[in-house]
């Protein structure tokens, strides 16, 4: 009896008292316990055709904090083949705005060639532009050539001549340019849960059977994902704001997939992201939506936590019948483009942080120039107060503040005094950048 009490006592402590024990007020940061660098490509987004930023917008594009550009933007390369007038326009841009060009081409079941392809990337080599990043189809399993009738049904799809073709495209670009970095297969959708779902497993099943032929070529595994709208009906906050740590089960779900196949790890991305898949707006949680840019700050610092390698959102523009998908409207920008704002001031290398809850969320990181950086997120309605337990850092002075909600596009604050034990005053709804400098 004695010994079973002491078993007892000693689960307890170490669940509730021991390491990784946190109370509900409380936001951990240990600046000593590194989790590797942060890919600057995880701040893309998607552009191109249609798209074209005006001369309205060209300053807010070149200080968006955007780093890598996917272009064409969604199924318009699936329909049409990417000129060379159109690679050098968007390659010039991204040049002058300093991303990172990546290029989709298209697949032989939508219109594209294995010569085609190749031709592509002997024209970006004779113009000496420097793109190394190339996909090949967007999303396959919606292209009429590879999917079946049913398309929760995976036995209809035809994953051999998807398979056969990729491949063929892929080796006919990589004799022209070996050096290139092929992105793949960039399905629609994938299940953010294990069980999953009959529509998304299959988008799961996919992946894992283009791996099964293609994964000795691919080097970067990509999966699209839009959670909403469901069932068509209108998203609210409260969905939303539920929404947000379904991606560290998503990731990891993929993860699982590439192990199980390949015996091994591999690089992810995620090209294609945003909350809705539909081009709706003005909602109260729609993509132009204020609170979208709260969401997708939770979701981008949980994709950087999960060290997925590129995160595209979808889109960087996108005006009147294209949607509200985008960061920059025609004249003005949409609130989720603050959210850059605020990730470009965030550090290189990623610091173990910790949240009790999924309410307020915080992500650490260190700069190069040695400052600590917090990205803390308060996606409740109310005000929160939490203690921040700091180790492993000597702030050096005030910290920088800055802070998105719904009075403040991204903008600074007064100073604040940083450090262990500090507490720190949260508004609903929103987020709050911290550049405390170091020692």
């Amino acid at each position: 009896m004695f010994k079973r009490l002491v078993i007892v006592v000693l689960f307890a402590l170490l669940v509730f008292g021991g390491v990784g024990a946190q109370d509900a007020g409380e936001l951990r940061v240990d600046a000593s316990q590194s989790l590797g660098m942060i890919n600057p490509f995880v701040y893309g987004a998607n552009y191109g055709p249609p798209a074209l930023v005006g001369l309205d917008l060209i300053e807010a594009a070149q200080v968006s904090g955007v780093t890598y550009f996917r272009i064409p933007a969604g199924r318009w390369g699936d329909d049409n083949d990417l000129t060379t007038q159109f690679i050098d326009l968007y390659y010039g841009q991204a040049q002058q705005w300093g991303m990172e060009l990546s290029i989709s081409t298209r697949l032989p079941g939508s219109g594209g060639s294995p010569e085609k392809s190749a031709a592509q990337v002997q024209y970006t080599l004779d113009k000496g532009y420097n793109v190394r990043y190339w996909a090949i189809g967007n999303e396959p399993d919606l292209i009429d050539a590879y999917q079946g009738e049913d398309n929760t049904d995976f036995s209809q799809f035809k994953m051999d001549d998807y398979n056969r073709d990729w491949r063929a495209v892929a080796e006919a670009m990589l004799a022209v340019n070996p050096d290139i970095v092929l992105v793949g297969p960039d399905v629609s959708q994938f299940p953010p849960t294990p069980e999953g779902d009959p529509y998304n497993n299959v988008r799961r099943e996919f992946v894992r059977e283009f791996l099964r032929a293609n994964g000795d070529l691919v080097d970067i595994v990509s999966i699209h994902r839009y959670p909403f709208p469901r069932n068509r009906q209108a998203t609210t906050r409260e969905e939303l704001q539920a929404n947000a740590a379904e991606w560290d089960v998503l990731i990891e779900n993929l993860r699982e997939v590439i192990r199980d196949v390949m015996g091994t790890d591999m690089p992810i991305a995620v090209t294609e992201v945003n909350s809705h898949w539909s081009n709706g707006g003005n909602g109260e949680a729609t993509p132009d939506s204020y609170y979208n840019a709260i969401w997708w700050a939770d979701v981008l610092g949980r994709l950087i936590t999960q060290k997925v390698d590129i995160v595209a959102y979808f889109a960087f523009q996108s005006v009147g019948a294209n949607g509200a998908f985008g960061l920059l409207e025609r004249y003005v920008v949409r609130p989720t483009y603050y959210t850059y704002q605020l990730y470009q001031r965030f550090g290189q290398e990623l610091l173990l942080s910790e949240s009790p809850d999924d309410i307020v969320r915080i992500y650490a990181a260190r700069r190069d120039d040695g400052a600590l950086t917090l990205i803390v997120i308060n996606m409740g309605e109310e005000e929160a107060d939490r203690t921040l337990l700091l180790s492993g850092f000597t702030p050096s002075g005030d910290a920088e503040v800055w802070r998105l909600d719904p009075e403040r596009n991204a903008e600074p604050l007064d100073a604040q005094s940083i450090a262990n034990g500090s507490a720190l005053t949260l508004p609903g709804q929103s987020v709050t950048l911290y550049i405390v400098p170091g020692s």
